[in-house]
């Protein structure tokens, strides 16, 4: 059935091209009716080869198996109708639009379309028979539907009826859904069987999963009596199947990223145990027992003559810093540079001044590299790092700046991994790469992965994990509150900083927002100062100039001001000891990990630490879920395994920040189950069928690998 705008070309269902190739083709232009501009719009669908066509799966499904009498149809239902056409007319009131009355004898529906065509006009002409599709809705002379698809019938035909659910599938501009199914139908009728499963059919049978094939016609074709609530959750077995591949192409990727990183050349980083010695017993504290752990695993990596790629994951306030200091201390030693990049300015400088005041006194040069060094100063510090004068550079994004020329990088450190692009990791990694040498890797995160995320999504990095506070740290209470609860936590937060402790209080949005109901930073400041004039209010935004956050973050870390209003841009990074309250507004719109982050930022000093989280009733389920689990735990991972159930990977990693992984049809969470095949199917191909690992990893993740050096 055909869209309102064009002829009917439809084959007849299951109908098979006795042509097929049994090939695949390499050009998308060999199919019929695609030219250079529809080959354009698949690309941006990621179709780039005929094949990746059969991968474009439906979003949801439509019944179109049977026909609905018109005096039989619900409102909201979408249905497929066969009727007459009783009268065809062109009305003029708010919008010109042509009107078709049809009946089937046991009732009338009005055909409405806005959008049309002289052909059309002419083809949908009283006495006409056709078969239309679409959403039936209550109009003031009755039922209707707007733009229905529809087919004209011959009088002396009846064609048949589709034999199986209608997909319908995520679309690009320019792109309408029945030319995508066409095509699609065209790659199925011609190409599937040259579809290679590569898949042992024994360790399927294991999980009674199809073959590749079966479970392709299954998903594009699905049977009219297709179990939908199945599908529709992702449960299916021909979804499962598919899902178990993906998350496989992923894995061998990765693998075989790791593999390819013991092949690759490192300077290796000697010790220097006089310095090392120095340097922890001049921090005033001894290193906790996982600190110690990790500090070991990330020295015996630097003492090998291959790339280090690991991933230390701690949660907020854990002591990652240190470690990172002693890595960056041993570069330096050895004679290289090493480079620290944080995603914000607030906390490159907070790294750049915990290192001065660590690695200074042990004669290092550090520089600080940022988007607001400008002029001489930038110049200056340019030329110190090509000479290899800076032995150490703090930064942002600036780091990899096409100017920024490194004279011997040995060692790249990435801290808050998850908030940066896959592109600015490898950019940075790049920087290092002389001949054959390649920079060893620590990438850093305060966001602990859950282990079923860890075995998929790193699976190309060795993982350190502290668990282990620094001994004094006592938990932060946490309480939830309605947001009319304000005005005494206003009162609670003068006590509070009459008595020599600080208060954070963060709000989703800088201005008051007419599309959204949410707390402003601007205007609570406002009400604060007015409030607590007594006790110093200052506010922080990400539209503020860097010279004056850090100007006002500088007052509060001293004292001089007792509340710090903020937006989000203090979630990650900000050290100070004295704060001991943490107040969020709109707590129910944020992510769990995001809300833990943020209540990280107490209790760090002596004080028993508190977070308020304000919240606009009603409060939906999963709300209440995230703020019980923010109640109950401060323990980062438990944080976040709960956050990843409830918000998917997207989420915990940031959508942007989840690299290769752009899971089509898997989920992590949904298809944990299916991860330990993922890890024997892995084994089974890389020690059986290594010829097999490129074709599954080509067919979901495609030809582009440069990724696999981060």
């Amino acid at each position: 059935m055909n869209s309102s705008t064009h002829a009917a070309e439809t084959p007849l269902p299951g109908e098979r091209n006795q042509n097929a190739t049994g090939e695949f083709p390499a050009a998308l232009t060999v199919l019929r009716g695609v030219g250079p501009a529809v080959a354009a719009r698949l690309q941006k669908l990621n179709v780039q080869r005929p094949e990746d066509l059969l991968f474009v799966l439906p979003q949801r499904y439509e019944d179109r198996t049977q026909v609905t009498r018109i005096g039989a149809l619900q409102v909201g239902q979408r249905a497929v109708i066969q009727a007459q056409i009783e009268i065809s007319e062109i009305v003029y009131r708010r919008r010109r639009s042509l009107l078709c009355r049809i009946s089937d004898g046991t009732g009338q529906l009005t055909l409405r379309f806005f959008h049309f065509s002289q052909a059309q006009l002419n083809g949908l002409a009283r006495g006409t028979n056709l078969r239309c599709y679409g959403e039936v809705r209550l109009a003031r002379a009755g039922l209707e539907m707007i733009h229905p698809e529809y087919q004209l019938l011959p009088a002396d035909k009846n064609p048949p009826l589709e034999q199986h659910l209608t997909p319908i599938y995520p679309t690009t501009e320019g792109l309408q859904q029945f030319r995508l199914r066409k095509l699609i139908d065209q790659v199925m009728n011609q190409y599937l069987p040259a579809v290679t499963d590569w898949l042992p059919k024994k360790m399927l049978a294991e999980l009674s999963l199809p073959t590749l094939q079966e479970s392709i016609t299954d998903l594009h074709r699905p049977r009219r009596n297709a179990d939908l609530a199945m599908l529709e959750a992702g449960r299916h077995p021909a979804q499962r199947r598919l899902a178990l591949e993906e998350i496989l192409a992923h894995h061998l990727s990765l693998r075989r990223i790791k593999d390819r990183s013991q092949h690759q050349a490192a300077i290796p980083l000697a010790m220097d145990t006089g310095l090392r010695s120095r340097f922890l017993e001049q921090l005033g504290f001894a290193l906790t027992g996982d600190q110690q752990s990790a500090l070991e695993d990330i020295e015996v990596d630097l003492a090998r003559p291959h790339p280090m790629m690991r991933l230390l994951q701690g949660d907020v306030g854990c002591g990652k810093t240190v470690l990172a200091g002693a890595a960056a201390l041993r570069a330096v030693a050895a004679g290289h540079q090493a480079a620290i990049m944080a995603p914000t300015e607030l906390l490159a400088e907070q790294l750049y001044d915990n290192f001065r005041r660590w690695l200074e006194p042990l004669g290092i040069n550090i520089a600080w590299l940022s988007g607001s060094l400008v002029g001489k100063a930038r110049t200056e510090t340019y030329a110190a790092i090509a000479s290899g004068g800076a032995q150490l550079v703090v930064g942002t994004h600036a780091l990899f700046q096409e100017a920024v020329l490194y004279h011997s990088l040995a060692l790249v450190i990435v801290d808050e991994q998850h908030r940066f692009g896959v592109h600015q990791r490898l950019t940075l990694m790049e920087k290092g790469v002389t001949g054959s040498m390649r920079p060893h890797q620590l990438v850093m995160t305060a966001t602990p992965i859950p282990r079923t995320l860890a075995m998929t999504m790193f699976a190309d990095l060795d993982v350190s994990s502290i668990r282990e506070m620094p001994p004094g740290r006592r938990p932060v209470q946490t309480v939830a509150l309605p947001e009319d609860r304000r005005g005494s936590l206003v009162t609670r937060v003068r006590e509070a900083c009459q008595q020599g402790q600080r208060a954070y209080w963060v709000c989703p949005l800088i201005e008051d927002s007419d599309a959204l109901d949410y707390q402003a930073a601007e205007s609570t400041y406002a009400m604060l100062a007015e409030s607590v004039p007594e006790i110093g209010v200052g506010l922080i935004h990400g539209r503020m100039r860097a010279e004056e956050k850090n100007r006002v973050m500088k007052k509060f870390a001293a004292g001089k001001l007792g509340v710090l209003v903020a937006t989000t841009v203090i979630e990650v990074g900000v050290d100070v000891p004295a704060a001991s309250l943490m107040i969020i507004e709109n707590s129910e719109r944020m992510g769990l990990s995001q809300l833990h982050q943020l209540r990280g930022r107490v209790g760090r000093g002596s004080h028993q630490s508190s977070c308020v989280l304000l919240y606009k009733s009603p409060l939906s389920a999963v709300a209440k879920q995230r703020l019980a689990v923010l109640r109950k735990t401060n323990d980062g991972f438990e944080v976040a395994q709960h956050d990843l159930e409830l918000r998917g990977p997207g989420e915990v990693l940031g959508k942007k920040q989840t690299g290769l992984m752009q899971l089509r049809v898997a989920d992590l969470v949904r298809d944990a189950a299916l991860l330990p095949m993922v890890q024997k199917l892995a084994r089974h191909l890389l020690e059986n069928k290594p010829a097999a690992v490129e074709p599954i990893v080509q067919r979901w993740i495609g030809p582009d690998n440069r990724y696999g050096n981060v």
